[in-house]
């Protein structure tokens, strides 16, 4: 599978779970439920009923602070995601923009007043990756 596609399919599940824990979690089932439906018809009920059941563990996992749960279920979408990318990579375009739509759709600060930063990096080789959730500033190797 494209690289590019991977990462966009581990961004995408990580927006999903994180969605259906918002307001805006019914908006983002029935997104995902149609993605779905374009490439397998005969499945989007069943991953509309699953996406339900992610709220419910998400949820949970937000209440007890249990971020092994959040991780797992957000592992769980990303591998269904990147098998229908691998099925259709024309979702791509779709996927990013419900990924755009989502994310402008969450909180922008969690708990006592903190912007909220996801980030996530994937180095191999002799690739280096220097990431910041504000300033920074890198001298020499």
């Amino acid at each position: 599978m494209d690289p590019e596609l991977s990462i966009l399919a581990a961004t995408a599940a990580t927006t999903v779970v994180e969605a259906l824990t918002s307001a805006a979690w019914e908006q983002t089932q029935a997104a995902i439920g149609a993605l779905w439906h374009r490439v397998h018809p005969d499945r989007a009920r069943t991953i509309e009923a699953e996406l339900a059941e992610t709220r419910t563990d998400a949820l949970a996992a937000l209440l007890g602070g249990d971020e092994r749960a959040h991780d797992a279920l957000v592992g769980e979408w990303q591998g269904r995601l990147r098998r229908l990318l691998a099925a259709d990579p024309e979702l791509a375009d779709e996927l990013r923009r419900l990924v755009d739509a989502s994310r402008n759709s969450l909180p922008r600060e969690t708990g006592a007043g903190s912007p909220r930063i996801d980030l996530r990096a994937r180095a191999s080789g002799h690739a280096q990756v220097n990431q910041a959730g504000g300033s920074i500033h890198i001298i020499g190797r």
